[in-house]
């Protein structure tokens, strides 16, 4: 087994509702791995260590574990998956600097950011598999980038789920492969 650590933001089902409420009921849930933060009201975030078999199979059981806890939270976030270039450089190793340099010096190949404005972010996901075939920076930890991946699949799960029932065909077209596994309709 391999250890992953991720974090998990949730909105509480009220805002009014003081998050140190649910602490008993995640450690019985099984979220022991976890340390808790309940700083924001309405919200709570839990940063996990967990051993697993692989990302995904750590980060479901997580979100299984907290929704058991907490039937009527709503997954804001699973982490790491957006960066900056603070971010990417402190994982890299290197200065933003030389971020900002990769990124211009590689334009046609780095990956195509989320959002691109006076703040570039980028899918770290993305970014990690870049690295390590255009660059000779240290190895990346291969944790890292299975929580990466897994991390992205969940939020663009969670954002599906929202849109579900929205996204007009001649949008997904555009998309999606006709032979996609993803049902949009």
């Amino acid at each position: 087994m391999k250890e992953y650590e991720f974090t998990l933001t949730f909105a509480l089902p009220t805002r009014d509702t003081d998050p140190q409420f649910y602490l008993d009921a995640l450690m019985e849930a099984g979220c022991d791995d976890a340390m808790i933060g309940v700083g924001v009201s309405g919200r709570i975030a839990l940063n996990f260590t967990r051993h697993s078999d692989s990302a995904i199979d750590a980060m479901t059981s997580a979100l299984e574990n907290v929704l058991s806890a907490i039937p009527n939270a709503t997954l804001i976030e699973s982490s790491p998956d957006l960066v900056g270039v603070s971010d990417i450089a402190a994982i890299l190793k290197v200065s933003r600097q030389a971020v900002q340099k990769m990124v211009n010096k590689h334009i046609m190949t780095f990956p195509t950011p989320v959002h691109s404005g006076a703040t570039q972010i980028w899918h770290l996901a993305n970014v990690l598999a870049w690295s390590t075939t255009h660059t000779n920076h240290s190895p990346i930890n291969h944790s890292l980038i299975e929580i990466a991946e897994a991390s992205r699949k969940i939020n663009l799960a969670r954002e599906i789920s929202d849109l579900k029932d929205v996204i007009p065909s001649q949008i997904t077209k555009l998309f999606l492969p006709s032979d996609s596994l993803i049902e949009l309709q």
